[in-house]
């Protein structure tokens, strides 16, 4: 009962994450993606850093700034790249690999089997986002894929970075850390590679406010409390869940239509991720699955 609540709670993230090229179209000023990534992350980090009043201590300051370049920086970075050089559906398809990565470093890094049902329910995944949002007309650019695949991994490393690496704090303190280190990487790239923002509209304020508070600080304080309960093979495939949420927005807010193949695609991406989570749950190898990953996490 309570692995499901935490489920559900975490699902709300990624949920909340499909909303973002909505807000982004239409509530922000165009040709500013480190802009809004900083924005994003930076006074939301500090926000957060203001209600916990706690800094990292030790070696957690390398810690909060390595999970905060994955996660945030190089993560979104990367995104950028990939969704100015490649239609939406490529990129979203490139990323959709991610649970796939997850899987790899996990079993690496912490030990996590790989079961056979998991590897199905990723391919799964990728499927239906690709039958979700990719359409024929799509071109591949090189740098693209490599930006595309170079986020996936990314966010894929913070996220089983983020089960091993766990300090004694709360999930609050430890979003903060990464937020705000995150921001701070951000920050100079963004003062060298791109121009002032305009003065900003009322749209643009409440689209920045959005993103920041719940885009960004609520939703990655329920995905790192996620992490911090539930093995990452566990959480990253409910990642699926953004791109769906993003088409049906589309549907909904900006009637936009949706054939009979995205319909398939919805089903699929939702059959991955019950499917994903099926999977934690039977033995691997004829011997029950490992429940608590706290010993081999704390190796570090």
């Amino acid at each position: 009962m309570r692995r499901n609540f935490d489920l559900l709670l975490t699902a709300i993230a990624p949920t909340i994450w499909g909303s973002t090229y909505l807000v982004t179209t239409e509530l922000l000023p165009a040709g500013y993606p480190l802009t809004v990534a900083m924005l994003r992350a930076l006074p939301a980090g500090l926000l957060l850093l203001a209600v916990v009043r706690r800094l990292p201590h030790g070696i957690w300051w390398a810690r909060s700034l390595v999970l905060g370049a994955l996660n945030f920086s190089f993560f979104w970075w990367m995104l950028f790249i990939s969704a100015y050089r490649l239609p939406g559906g490529v990129a979203a398809t490139v990323g959709a690999i991610q649970p796939l990565i997850v899987l790899v470093l996990a079993r690496f890094l912490l030990g996590s089997p790989i079961r056979g049902l998991s590897i199905l329910a990723a391919i799964a995944g990728i499927v239906g986002v690709a039958l979700l949002i990719l359409t024929p007309k799509a071109t591949l650019d090189p740098v693209g894929i490599a930006a595309g695949i170079g986020g996936a991994v990314s966010m894929a490393a913070g996220t089983v970075l983020n089960r091993r690496w766990r300090p004694d704090v709360s999930p609050l303190t430890f979003t903060a850390w990464q937020l705000t280190a995150g921001g701070l990487l951000l920050l100079p790239f963004t003062l060298a590679m791109e121009p002032p923002l305009p003065f900003p509209t009322a749209a643009n304020l409440l689209g920045f406010a959005y993103l920041g508070l719940i885009g960004a600080a609520l939703t990655y304080l329920l995905w790192f409390r996620g992490l911090s309960r539930l093995e990452p093979s566990v959480v990253s495939p409910l990642g699926f869940l953004s791109p769906t949420t993003a088409v049906i927005l589309g549907w909904w807010v900006l009637d936009q239509r949706l054939s009979l193949i995205q319909f398939l695609g919805i089903a699929i991406v939702l059959g991955s991720v019950w499917l994903s989570q099926r999977a934690q749950q039977l033995p691997s190898g004829g011997k029950s699955a490992p429940t608590d990953l706290q010993a081999v996490a704390s190796r570090a």
